[in-house]
């Protein structure tokens, strides 16, 4: 093997590592980002369902609120969620 081919074979291979720790790197730079937007969701998640929780409660008390009342115009003033 001549040593042009072998200098050839030496450059191709320290490109190809350089290229994989890129590679590493942005994966690890993505799985943190990934791990961030999943911590992300969760609090969303659990902020929506701390507010449908309310509503429910308050369609609840809404709910019991008609039945007590013996005016109609109670009914129609009150928000049916």
């Amino acid at each position: 093997m001549s040593n042009e081919l072998l200098e050839q074979l030496e450059q191709r291979v320290n490109s190809a590592v350089d290229t994989i720790e890129m590679q590493r790197m942005e994966l690890d730079e993505l799985r943190q980002e990934n791990e961030r937007l999943k911590n992300e969701r969760q609090q969303w998640e659990s902020r929506l369902g701390g507010l449908l929780e309310r509503f429910r409660e308050l369609d609840a008390s809404t709910a019991s609120d008609a039945g007590n009342a013996s005016a109609p115009e109670a009914q129609t003033t009150s928000p049916s969620w």
